[in-house]
């Protein structure tokens, strides 16, 4: 399971957007470093495709994806040298398999209090993507070192570095490694060494319950600078934490009241989801109807893997057909009576929001 983790400064709203995607549990104070210890939940991936199919199905059991996410304590200025959490931060973020910045938009609490520190998301982003690059400089530095030592004995150990070698003169310049334009093959070479800005990044901006209509306009100069490199999304954490405590109809009136529709959540889940080009492929049926989690061009006996181990083992071929087909003709049988189900073998790429049934050997 993909792991996320919430990386900002003090106060940005970590532990709030963790109790808004955990429905509590987070300590959210306004103070540094309320959060000392990582927080771990486990988010539910909302999917209206699962959901029909469960209707159509009747299904008893119903079982969306879901992603594991990390509330790290607070990053400060100096953090790469020892401030504040120190090393202990910079350890939890290399655990993760991609980070989400929380940057705050706002300067008063929900009772009108000022809040410590830098309100401007640009000052909140340039705090933490400096001392993610000067992190990564030092470890890129110790490991270019020990390479260069042991591949004098033994050559076959400077594998990996040429890449760790562009990837310094980059973060010598002070540029995170997600925002530069490294190859494919660079990246991969870059894994063993646990570069904190070689993660996938997406960003949210935190407004305040004032300014919630302004989202899209707080977070634009964060967009701006991203030009491409992150997702970007503007939410009123505080609200969503709020709203995610409450009962479905409650939730919807008090989302639907604020003109949110479903909320930013299911935005923000989505688009971490597929920042790991993670993809869904379903099941149905009367006993469950479950949404698998699978990479993005995986083929048909790999997906049988999330299933069991012996489906991938034993498959022979999976009977396939995508989710919206199937809802418009009705039922499972109704699409194999209709000649609607497709038959595709072991070199079969399986699309998102495919519906499949594993046919295999014990």
């Amino acid at each position: 399971m993909e792991r996320f983790g919430f990386v900002g400064l003090p106060n940005a709203g970590k532990s709030s957007l963790f109790n808004a995607l955990a429905g509590g549990g987070a300590l959210a104070a306004p103070y540094p470093f309320a959060t000392k210890d990582p927080n771990i939940g486990r988010a539910r991936i909302p999917d209206h495709r699962l959901d029909a199919l469960a209707a159509m199905s009747k299904s008893v059991n119903v079982v969306p994806a879901t992603s594991e996410f990390v509330d790290i304590g607070g990053l400060v200025e100096g953090a790469s040298k020892g401030e504040g959490l120190g090393n202990k931060f910079l350890a939890n973020i290399r655990e993760v398999d991609a980070i989400v910045f929380v940057l705050r938009a706002f300067d008063k609490g929900t009772g009108g209090d000022e809040v410590p520190g830098p309100s401007d998301p640009l000052e909140h982003l340039a705090v933490v993507e400096t001392e993610l690059a000067l992190a990564d400089l030092a470890t890129a530095e110790t490991q270019i070192d020990r390479i260069r030592r042991a591949s004098k004995v033994d050559k076959t150990k400077a594998a990996g570095l040429p890449a760790l070698e562009r990837a310094y003169a980059q973060l010598a310049e002070g540029n995170p490694l997600y925002r530069v334009a490294l190859s494919a093959d660079d990246r991969v070479d870059l894994k063993p060494f646990f570069l904190l800005t070689n993660k996938p990044v997406l960003c949210v901006v935190n407004v305040g319950e004032d300014d919630v209509d302004r989202a899209d306009e707080l977070a634009a100069p964060v967009t701006k600078v991203m030009d491409g490199h992150a997702d970007v999304l503007g939410m009123c954490v505080q609200l969503e934490a709020e709203a995610a405590q409450m009962t479905g109809d409650e939730r919807k009136e008090m989302l639907d009241a604020l003109g949110l529709g479903e909320g930013a959540l299911p935005r923000l889940m989505h688009s971490a989801y597929h920042l790991l080009g993670r993809r869904t492929f379903l099941t149905t049926g009367e006993k469950e109807s479950r949404a698998w989690t699978f990479r993005a061009g995986a083929k048909a006996p790999e997906c049988a893997g999330e299933i069991h181990s012996d489906f991938q083992r034993g498959f022979i071929r999976a009977e396939c057909i995508q989710w919206d087909l199937l809802l418009e003709l009705g039922s499972w049988n109704k699409a194999k009576d209709v000649g609607k189900l497709r038959v595709e073998g072991k070199d079969y790429e399986v699309a998102d929001g495919d519906v499949l049934e594993i046919r295999f050997n014990v």
